[in-house]
């Protein structure tokens, strides 16, 4: 009964019908037939499908080798390739080199929208069309180090009358925890007071500021973290003092890179090398720091010279010797030359 059921299906069909499925079949057959452990399909079968699906609506029955689904993939594709081939065909090519710059630009100058941008290249001597450069604006990611860079440039803009501050803790030999406070000047990274403490109050802190800003004179800012020794107490006496304070956003020490570097220098050159007994021990391990810090240690920020400026000593005589100055007890040195008596 059933083969008579599609016997009358076949023989009521129309000869165009019955065409395309022979052809469809018989594209299915020679891929099976390749010599490989699976067949594969080639360009040539795939537009041999995506073109029978445009001809034939019932293109679908035939189909063996591959899912429909696949089929619509291919003609997806298909049509995307077919566009940008065609989009590319009018208007002056844009080389690639002029979408760096314009990166470049975007990346540099996060306040830059497309005309500004367009203007620039256009006094670079590129002819380039303002929607162009919009639309590549738009297809970037959206730029996250723009509030980095926002912050960075702040602090370089201001480092003449900024500073900072900070706490770092030491451990004693007694296992006892003691807290370091120091406010460091952004400009010649120059450490402007020091002192150390156990019992941390925001009247202690209050009174350090006292002695690390006599007058308000200079320094406007001061960046300080979101610690809770950092109280409204502290807030209010700088901003009666004329400082206003720059607080960091919580778990971003970078803000607050400078006093963050100076920390990290005490602690490498300093501390980590030496067992504190006490307070005074502290202190006295800090100002003889401070003091090859200011004096002897060349910084990169500051174009390998000190906080307080060292001169450059050319070799006198070619009998000199280079004579090497202990610093901290032999942990650092400064070296000079030395003339023969």
């Amino acid at each position: 009964m059933l083969a008579l059921l599609l016997y009358l299906r076949t023989f009521v069909r129309t000869r165009h019908d019955l065409g395309l499925e022979i052809l469809a079949l018989r594209q299915q057959l020679a891929v099976l037939k390749r010599q490989r452990p699976r067949p594969r399909l080639n360009r040539g079968d795939r537009l041999f499908w995506v073109a029978l699906r445009r001809f034939w609506s019932r293109w679908m029955d035939a189909l063996i080798v591959v899912k429909p689904e696949t089929v619509l993939s291919w003609h997806r594709a298909g049509f995307r390739f077919f566009w940008r081939l065609r989009s590319r065909g009018g208007g002056r090519k844009t080389g690639g080199d002029v979408f760096e710059l314009v990166s470049r630009m975007a990346r540099e100058n996060p306040s830059w929208g497309a005309p500004r941008i367009h203007g620039e290249l256009l006094k670079l001597g590129f002819q380039i069309c303002e929607r162009t450069v919009s639309r590549y604006l738009a297809r970037r990611p959206p730029r996250s180090g723009d509030a980095a860079k926002n912050w960075l440039a702040f602090l370089e803009n201001h480092r003449e009358v900024l500073a900072a501050l900070d706490f770092f803790t030491v451990p004693t030999v007694t296992f006892r925890l003691l807290y370091g406070f120091f406010v460091i000047d952004h400009s010649r990274r120059k450490i402007l007071h020091f002192n150390v403490t156990s019992h941390p109050t925001a009247g202690w802190v209050v009174q350090q500021l006292r002695e690390a800003f006599p007058d308000s004179v200079r320094h406007r800012y001061v960046v300080l973290d979101r610690d809770a020794k950092f109280s409204p107490e502290v807030l209010d006496f700088l901003d009666s003092s004329g400082i206003k304070p720059i607080r960091t956003n919580i778990r971003s020490p970078w803000q607050n890179g400078v006093a963050e570097r100076w920390v990290g220098s005490c602690r490498r050159e300093c501390f980590d090398r030496v067992i504190a007994l006490s307070e005074a021990h502290v202190r006295r391990l800090a100002r003889e720091y401070m003091a090859y810090y200011h004096q002897d240690r060349t910084h990169d920020a500051l174009a390998k010279d000190t906080p307080e400026g060292r001169a450059i000593e050319p070799r006198p005589a070619q009998t000199a010797t280079l004579d090497s100055v202990p610093r901290l007890g032999g942990l650092h040195h400064r070296y000079t030359w030395k003339t023969a008596a």
